[in-house]
């Protein structure tokens, strides 16, 4: 059964599943549809281009790689995004990335999970935003629902932490404001 995280909560995926080799991190949303009569006449926008993005950073906090629309893989190929969504229609993950933990690199301490709005446009026209981990048998470890609505343009949505062979999540939901994961790194590392 997935747990469903608050913000600022940790949990240890390790001891929810000992035999955990790969997540799976997902990402979902839907946009605030235009309300009143002239937005059913002249339309309105009703898609956002949110981009799910991962910086791999090392014990000393240093950023070592980041894994985004524009690199589908980090160096190590431990870490793979599996391609940008640009308007949130589905039901489900609109954006996904795999993460095999066994392969990561060694002196990897800390993957950040981060989104924004390549476009700019603000998160008080994102609706339904969730995040939630699932484990290589496909079942959901558990999930963090985003409801950080705002003038920003970028959230710091979790942190996935080594310390030794476990391994724990912990939600954040901190604003940013960046268009893309480098605009966004400095704010993750101070947050860290």
């Amino acid at each position: 059964m997935a747990i469903n995280l608050k913000k600022n909560s940790t949990i240890s995926l390790t001891k929810m599943e000992p035999q955990l080799t790969k997540v799976m991190v997902g990402l979902g949303w839907d946009t605030v549809k235009p309300k009143g009569f002239f937005s059913s006449l002249f339309g309105g926008e009703t898609n956002i281009d949110l981009d799910a993005s991962c910086i791999l950073i090392d014990e000393q906090l240093n950023v070592v790689d980041t894994v985004w629309f524009r690199q589908l893989k980090s160096q190590c190929g431990s870490v793979k995004h599996q391609g940008d969504n640009r308007t949130g229609e589905g039901d489900g993950d609109d954006e996904k990335i795999e993460i095999d933990l066994d392969s990561l690199a060694p002196n990897i301490r800390h993957l950040a999970f981060t989104v924004n709005s390549y476009m700019g446009q603000n998160f008080d026209k994102v609706n339904n935003a969730f995040c939630r981990i699932v484990n290589q048998n496909q079942n959901e470890l558990c999930r963090f629902t985003l409801t950080e609505q705002g003038s920003h343009t970028g959230l710091f949505i979790g942190l996935l932490s080594r310390e030794g062979n476990q391994w724990q999540f912990t939600s954040k939901g901190l604003p940013m404001t960046g268009k893309t994961v480098q605009e966004l790194s400095h704010t993750v590392l101070n947050a860290l």
